[in-house]
């Protein structure tokens, strides 16, 4: 039997709110119902500062939900006031709506038959497309995001299809960097179609909740969401899918690591010491997980000054080469500290696509160029790794 919208809300009305004020619908906490496939998605809204107390408020709404005869399974999480206050929140629009899960889990499906096979070994292909790139960092602030979508339409420059995804469920950054507003549609109410601008499709977490909508999710939650915006999106044909991967190796990175057949990642760091002591725990977590390393950048590794052209090497300069050649790892390139890449990527134009014959977009197609020779020699090594069987 088909279940409305009109009977989740009757359940959940027998769900008291925090404190035992009322309950949970009337109380205005639970954001716009999402139900696809006998599958139901929500969201309860609590202060972020009582989020981990109300762990048993969201399993009673979760449990009454999939209660409900003709529920296969219900998704809800634990979203938080961007105030922090109160627990009179209106009840939010459906334009509004932050829902962990916006689509059902498809069909199976097979991997695709061009996923990498040595190093992806027990990890399975996403139908369509033909090499997944992991853009990392060990630490935030080193300009990772713009370094990805930079990369991703150098890519797309240099003749191939390109996809980008955005994996940092906590900061998504790429509805800004690539100005894409609104929602994703959906095919038949089952998988999700890509966002499009400059030619690259793209999906994030931006798209699906409001910009200044806190996530505090937990582990498993994040994956979920990650697992639903890789496997479950209309992506191909894509030659490539570029993630921007969250900052750190924490579960998400490792998971993605671990779970998804990457062709190799690339590791953006700065120059100085610091950033390069987190860089190399990025680098190790991929070694471990045998994810081919495909290089090294260097962001804001200088300046130049606009009036003079005077160079400044403002956080030391060559740490990031100095770091691949010790570590045996490509340099893949430097790319300058420009108040244009800044603006550019601040305005929804990042520079490749909005200055395409500038010296910074030749920087990161030449960077690309790079990577895609990297994935290809990963490829070969991959293939003359298999031994080979003959018949006599």
């Amino acid at each position: 039997m088909a279940v409305t919208k009109e009977t989740v809300i009757e359940r959940l009305r027998t769900v008291n709110g925090p404190d035992f004020t009322g309950n949970i619908v009337d109380l205005g906490l639970v954001s716009e119902i999402f139900i696809a496939d006998s599958k139901v998605f929500f969201s309860i809204t609590v202060p972020a500062a009582r989020a981990q107390e109300m762990e048993p408020l969201r399993a009673a709404a979760e449990r009454v939900v999939k209660a409900i005869p003709g529920v296969a399974n219900a998704v809800v999480a634990l979203t938080a006031e961007k105030k922090g206050g109160g627990m009179e929140a209106p009840v939010r629009p459906a334009a509004q709506a932050a829902s962990p899960r916006p689509a059902p889990q498809a069909a199976p499906q097979r991997p695709g038959p061009q996923a990498p096979a040595s190093h992806s070994h027990g990890k399975r292909g996403v139908p369509g497309i033909d090499a997944i790139i992991a853009v990392a960092s060990g630490k935030g602030g080193v300009g990772k995001s713009t370094t990805a979508v930079n990369l991703a339409l150098g890519l797309a420059a240099n003749g191939l299809s390109v996809g980008v995804l955005d994996a940092d469920i906590y900061g998504p950054s790429m509805p800004r960097l690539l100005n894409i507003h609104g929602r994703p549609q959906t095919v038949d109410g089952k998988i999700l179609k890509p966002m499009q601008n400059y030619g690259l499709k793209v999906m994030s977490m931006g798209f699906l909740v409001d910009e200044e909508t806190p996530m505090i999710w937990r582990g498993p939650m994040v994956m979920s969401a990650l697992t639903q915006m890789l496997r479950e999106v209309e992506w191909g044909p894509l030659d490539v899918l570029v993630v921007d991967m969250p900052p750190g190796t924490g579960d998400a990175q490792l998971t993605m690591a671990q779970q998804v057949p990457l062709a190799g990642a690339v590791i953006v760091s700065t120059p100085q010491d610091l950033a390069l002591i987190d860089a190399r725990k990025g680098l190790n977590m991929f070694k471990k997980v045998d994810v081919p390393l495909l290089g090294i950048v260097e962001n804001m590794s200088y300046f130049l000054a606009p009036d003079t052209g005077k160079r400044y090497d403002i956080f030391g300069h060559g740490g990031a080469r100095r770091e691949a050649e010790r570590l045996g790892v490509t340099f893949l390139g430097e790319v300058p500290l420009e108040m244009g890449i800044r603006e550019s990527s601040d305005a929804g134009a990042p520079v490749v696509a909005s200055k395409p014959d500038g010296a910074e977009a030749k920087i990161y197609r030449d960077i690309a160029a790079r990577v895609w020779d990297r994935v290809q020699e990963e490829r070969g090594a991959a293939e003359a790794a298999v031994p080979s069987i003959v018949f006599e």
